[in-house]
């Protein structure tokens, strides 16, 4: 029976690391180490881009040579990761002699040390060990992340107190959210949202949880935004914690700084999770890259919620219809037609490949492709509906390529 280790952290910062060959194996591991603040010295002739990035930063030593009986010397903790066995092996023993532990890649069992399987998790640091069994020890890892990430496992000592995070949701399926959000999330007393939110994990919060709708819905009926402010600061200031779930990114023409200032003035405690915006998620999910090598090196998103001779537009029109690259249009498919005539008075050709993406990620998702001059009347004809992304450019002419 193989004995169990003994598991336990190690405060490397400041001291000398090394670590044998320079591999991929190297490449995973070396991270981590050098966020413990650890002095790490890469000793092998070759090393993968990735780490010789590490050493042109800064972050590590690379000695460009094979290991040679006592670069061990004044070590704190060594790493055998090199591709030849008998290499490992003399490392391992010098480390022996040395008394200095070591963990071996290719064996973990015959080294003095062996690497968990780690995670981290707000501000934990979560290792597990299998006895010799990496594929086990990093399923158990990843199934106790989850269970955290979600919920499952409360690892708060106390509730979370009272103030407002506001997170970004993403494009709308439940799982693009970051696991930030959907961690704090979890842990809300109230939340405020809108139909743009991924709906779906509204049904894993707890029964005490309260569901506030804002109803922010395109061109129908809506809470004025001073509304949503006040209701996020009077819960706050009930000593509850708030989310305020957005679609997309909260600073992506989605009026979060409005209520992150509301809030300030208010005296109640923020915090800001980015999401995946749609501008970007949508595009991608209907095989459209925004930027592409030799075809667009520019990318421009803009809102589309009022006219281009609207005079509260702050957006040069001009300009875009100049623009060679890619335009992303927010918010603007009752406009759809405007737009489009907009851009080629001002330069854009009419046949300009577009690309429009309804409900992104959704199931319910629908891409219309045309031409420039034909947005307005296919829009129609399609009968594409809020939310919907309108991607301009060449890039949206990659797909009939593929």
């Amino acid at each position: 029976m193989t004995e169990q280790h003994y598991l336990v952290g190690l405060d490397l910062a400041g001291r000398r690391v090394v670590m044998i060959g320079g591999g991929t194996i190297a490449q995973r591991r070396l991270p981590r180490l050098v966020e413990a603040g650890a002095l790490v010295e890469v000793i092998a002739p070759d090393v993968t881009p990735a780490v010789q990035g590490m050493a042109d930063g800064g972050e590590l030593i690379w000695h460009e040579r094979p290991y040679v009986q006592g670069d061990l010397e004044q070590a704190w903790y060594v790493l055998a990761c090199t591709n030849k066995p008998e290499v490992n092996a003399a490392v391992v023993a010098e480390a022996e002699e040395r008394r200095i532990y070591c963990v071996r890649a290719d064996a973990g069992l015959a080294g003095s040390a062996v690497t968990p399987a780690v995670t981290e998790h707000d501000g934990m640091l979560l290792g597990v060990l299998a006895g010799g069994r990496p594929r086990r020890s990093a399923a158990v890892r990843d199934g106790v992340a989850e269970a955290l990430r979600t919920g499952v496992i409360d690892d708060s000592v106390d509730e979370v107190g009272p103030g407002v995070a506001l997170v970004g949701g993403g494009p709308g399926a439940p799982d693009l959210i970051t696991v930030r959000g959907r961690r704090l999330l979890a842990r809300a007393d109230v939340v405020v949202t809108d139909r743009l939110g991924p709906r779906e994990l509204l049904e894993e919060l707890g029964p005490h949880v309260e569901v506030v709708d804002a109803a922010k819905i395109p061109y129908g009926r809506a809470a004025s935004q001073e509304v949503i402010n006040e209701t996020l600061i009077k819960h706050a200031k009930a000593g509850k914690f708030v989310v305020r779930l957005k679609g997309g990114d909260s600073y992506v023409f989605g009026r979060g700084f409005e209520e992150v200032l509301a809030c300030a003035e208010a005296g109640v405690n923020v915090t800001v999770v980015p999401g995946v915006t749609s501008a970007f998620a949508a595009p991608a999910l209907a095989g459209v890259p925004v930027t592409h090598r030799g075809v667009a090196h520019e990318v421009v998103v803009v809102s589309g919620h009022i006219a281009p001779d609207h005079p509260d537009s702050l957006t040069d029109w001009p300009a875009l219809g100049r623009l060679r690259g890619t335009l992303v249009l927010l918010m603007a498919v009752e406009r759809a037609a405007v737009f489009a005539a907009t851009l080629i008075e001002h330069g854009r050709p009419a046949d300009t490949p577009v690309a429009v993406v309804q409900e992104g990620s959704m199931r319910t998702q629908k891409v219309l492709r045309c031409a420039l001059s034909d947005l307005g009347d296919r829009i129609t004809a399609e009968a594409i509906r809020p939310p919907a992304i309108i991607i301009v450019g060449p890039v949206a002419g990659l797909h009939d390529q593929g």
